[in-house]
């Protein structure tokens, strides 16, 4: 495997776990467990084996001296009960003795002795070692500390090493030892801690896997508990999760008296409340939407023929006084109204009742604006409204219902034209890969921040004391954002007082949902007076203006 295919699986693990960190409580309470027994254990378990070993040493160090005193003692008292007569070969003979003795008192086997000055006679005999020791194992310290001091016992750590080259710990205790008519000797006796060394091995060995066992069973007892405790909440939030789905009927199983079962109880409890109101609420909708469309559909037939009586009266208004003429015509226009709240009343019933359905066909939206907005130039004018068209993209035609969508427009233009002010409306067609867009932008009164937020509500206003001079019902917009959603597509608004409103609505090209940025920004940043005047007409531009990049791949 390659360097950079390990780095690969190794970011790809990191970030499996950094995610199973963040998602799952489970796992980061374990390994927080988990972690913190480790130390606590590897400090337990570390503190054990340094007691264990500085008390194996001091032990073992303590039995070297006392041998080793015992040792020197018994051979001293040998030595000075000895008569040598200064005769060399009974010196040497002593000397012999002394090894053998201890070899006889002494647990070690390693001995050595050296004659301090060559002694204090010429008979004096040579020293001696025995069981491999070398003289090199005793340092110059040592063998200064001994000859100058002759009452006290000298020890210090050494490294012993066996036939096979094998090194271990050892301990070199030191004294002098006097034989009469022959002088002081420095006497050296090693003690191997091999033994001891094993015995802190197998200490150490068995701290280390008591501790790893100890470290398991914490852990698996922690998952179990940590199962125990999770498990529920897993459950409750699995439930919670599919009662928001519109699964009413789940409930949670309440299993003995602990807060767990509490908890579970409180659920259930207030999922039969919610699933009470829902019910009551959806009883309550069902009926009222059957009230508007039965008042709607009953009102239809008196209400067509009051619109011709009114009709009828009103081509005869030149007949009448002016009083009668000015009622008749008032009746026009209300009836008219209230015809045009009927409708909208039938509309907003249908979307509630979920029964509207699309009637689409491949439609370009640049023509079908630019058409909307030649249609209500006239109205544009009798309020001393400019309207301006810029169509740099949304050309090439996409699924749509060519009837709803021009409801919005035409609502949001009426809109624009309503509250602009008698300031220029500008109305912009754009697209990219993904959507197509139509924004309407005017520069009049504006809106604040709460309003703009509640301008999709059915019959809100922002100024209700603000008389409307084109008509509405104020279901216009909330029908408009329902068209928009019915087209698997967004109507968005931005508004400040004293600035102006741009509404923009985007559609996707294709049969998915909206994937990316709207190809008009709603908060547009070139002021509406830098807008040019209206655009040619959309032949002539198709002939003369190459499309966006975004619409060659459309």
């Amino acid at each position: 495997m390659s360097q950079s295919a390990v780095v690969r699986d190794t970011r790809r693990s990191a970030r499996r776990l950094a995610r199973l960190w963040r998602r799952s409580l489970r796992f980061r309470t374990l390994l927080i467990t988990l972690a913190l027994t480790s130390i606590a254990v590897l400090v337990t378990c570390v503190a054990m084996a340094l007691a264990v070993q500085n008390n194996l040493w001091e032990a073992r160090k303590d039995q070297a001296l006392n041998d080793a005193r015992r040792a020197v003692d018994s051979v001293q008292s040998a030595v000075y009960s000895a008569d040598t007569q200064g005769n060399r070969t009974a010196l040497l003979g002593l000397m012999g003795d002394v090894n053998s003795r201890l070899s006889s008192v002494s647990s070690a086997q390693m001995v050595a002795a050296f004659p301090i000055g060559n002694g204090t006679a010429q008979a004096a005999p040579p020293g001696f070692l025995r069981g491999g020791f070398t003289e090199d194992l005793v340092t110059d310290q040592m063998h200064q500390r001994v000859i100058k001091d002759d009452t006290k016992q000298w020890w210090q750590p050494v490294a012993l090493h066996d036939a096979d080259g094998s090194q271990h710990a050892g301990i070199i205790v030191g004294q002098q030892l006097k034989i009469p008519e022959a002088g002081a000797y420095e006497l050296y006796i090693a003690y191997d801690l091999a033994d001891t060394e094993q015995t802190l091995v197998l200490v150490q060995s068995s701290l280390l896997i008591a501790g790893s066992v100890l470290v398991a069973l914490i852990g698996l007892i922690a998952w179990f508990s940590l199962r125990s405790v999770v498990q529920p909440i897993t459950e409750a939030a699995e439930t919670s999760a599919r009662f928001a789905g519109g699964d009413f009927d789940v409930r949670l199983p309440v299993r003995g008296q602990d807060e767990l079962a509490t908890l579970g109880r409180s659920f259930n409890a207030m999922a039969n409340s919610i699933e009470a109101q829902i019910k009551e609420l959806g009883e309550l909708s069902l009926v009222q939407q059957r009230f508007v469309s039965d008042v709607s559909h009953e009102l239809r037939t008196p209400l067509t023929t009051i619109r011709l009586a009114a009709e009828m009266l009103n081509d005869q208004r030149d007949e009448f006084d002016p009083t009668t003429a000015r009622t008749a015509e008032l009746l026009q226009t209300q009836v008219h109204r209230f015809d045009t709240l009927l409708a909208d009343l039938l509309e907003i019933s249908r979307y509630d009742a979920g029964s509207v359905q699309l009637e689409t066909e491949a439609t370009s939206l640049t023509h079908l604006a630019e058409d909307l907005v030649d249609d209500m130039r006239p109205l544009a004018e009798a309020h001393d409204t400019e309207l301006r068209f810029v169509a740099p993209g949304g050309h090439t035609p996409v699924d749509l219902d060519p009837r709803r969508v021009r409801r919005i427009l035409r609502n949001l233009i009426g809109n624009a034209i309503e509250h602009g002010e008698g300031r220029p409306v500008v109305i912009t067609v754009d697209s990219n890969q993904n959507a197509v867009a139509v924004g309407v932008r005017d520069s009049g009164m504006g809106m604040s921040a709460p309003d703009a937020e509640r301008v999709f509500d059915r019959f809100w206003r922002a100024d209700p004391s603000r008389r409307r001079t084109i008509g509405g019902t104020g279901l216009g917009l909330s029908i408009a954002r329902g068209d928009a959603r019915l087209h698997r597509g967004t109507l968005a608004v931005w508004s400040e007082l004293g600035v102006g409103t741009n509404f923009v609505l985007t559609l996707p090209r294709g049969a998915g949902p909206l994937d990316g940025a709207s190809p008009i920004p709603l908060e547009a940043a070139e002021p509406i007076d830098e807008i040019g005047v209206i655009t040619a007409p959309v032949t002539q531009l198709a002939d003369s203006a190459r499309p966006h990049p975004q619409e060659e791949h459309s």
